[in-house]
């Protein structure tokens, strides 16, 4: 994935249910993110168009996967599976030995992906959120 996708993911990840762009999904702010994690994030293409998207990342300690979306003509043909596995490889790689996810509430097909593909839930913590103005 690369600044220029920007518009294309933008419209695959509004389209896409269960994916909410948040206050950082700005055409800076991907491109902060892309910058600060070369080569982790990835799109999909065929014949110039957009079909899969993940944005990866980490923090030098644990990975994180955002926003991992497949245009309806494209599911169920293994394509997501495969784009996540690559960015767990990555980070692997890349030393970072966790990796989570954030699942909207209420998203059980997007739940059951994750799940199918060996992710678990933690019940051991709870996500808390500021905005900073930034």
């Amino acid at each position: 994935m690369i600044p220029s996708d920007y518009d294309a993911v933008m419209a695959l990840w509004e389209a896409a249910d269960g994916v909410r762009p948040s206050l950082g999904d700005t055409p800076a702010g991907v491109t902060r993110f892309l910058e600060r994690n070369p080569g982790l994030s990835l799109v999909a293409e065929e014949g110039g168009r957009l079909l899969g998207v993940v944005l990866c990342g980490h923090d030098g300690r644990r990975g994180y996967i955002n926003h991992v979306a497949v245009a309806p003509a494209a599911r169920r043909s293994g394509l997501g599976r495969r784009m996540v596995e690559a960015c767990v490889k990555a980070l692997a790689e890349q030393g970072i030995p966790r990796a989570h996810l954030f699942v909207v509430k209420g998203n059980e097909r997007g739940a059951a992906f994750w799940r199918a593909l060996g992710w678990f839930d933690r019940d051991d913590i709870d996500l808390m959120s500021i905005d900073t103005g930034g």
